[in-house]
């Protein structure tokens, strides 16, 4: 599925291969709270594992209206990012999605504590807000290149909605990263 085609030019920066044997670049717009994005788990563990460190999987954060805890979720995950947790803590928030809609704070501050995170510190950031900025300019950067909601993937210049189906799009991202690679040399 390619949704690409009315959509804004893609920034070349994000995600284009660079020289020297570089990674290829697949950003993940996703919001923590998403029911889709945990679907798409599946997928990002398949490609990590079939291309390992040739393949940067970055977190975006596009934190929905519609679930009232995915902001918060998106800081924490920031924080656990600088504690070199992003991805586990990412993956393990998303596992819990409608227990986070109920829980909100409290289940975040839970998952760090559980992956041996600083649970106090993730608490303090919430409170002073030190990832506002990051999370805020994930947002405007994906709305500036049309994603509209999660989970949406940049790979090659190329934009992949995963909100509507994730169908044929794990098989769409591994087109594009053996092309990238290939063209690497």
């Amino acid at each position: 599925m390619n949704d690409a085609t009315s959509a804004p030019a893609l920034p070349q920066a994000l995600d284009v291969a660079r020289a020297g044997g570089a990674p290829i670049v697949l950003d993940v717009w996703c919001e923590l709270q998403c029911p889709d994005c945990h679907a798409a788990l599946d997928d990002l563990r398949a490609l990590r594992e079939r291309y390992g460190d040739r393949l940067d999987i970055r977190l975006r954060h596009f934190p929905l209206a519609k679930h009232k805890h995915a902001y918060a979720a998106a800081q924490a995950a920031e924080e656990a990012m600088e504690q070199g947790q992003g991805w586990p803590f990412a993956e393990a928030v998303l596992a819990r999605t409608e227990e986070l809609g109920k829980r909100g704070e409290k289940l975040l501050l839970d998952v760090a504590g559980e992956l041996g995170l600083d649970a106090e510190e993730l608490d303090t950031a919430l409170i002073d807000g030190r990832h506002l900025l990051t999370v805020d300019a994930d947002e405007a950067e994906g709305k500036a290149i049309g994603v509209s909601g999660t989970p949406t993937y940049v790979i090659g210049g190329e934009r992949l909605d995963g909100g509507k189906s994730q169908e044929g799009l794990r098989a769409r991202i591994e087109e594009i990263a053996d092309r990238l690679l290939a063209e690497q040399g």
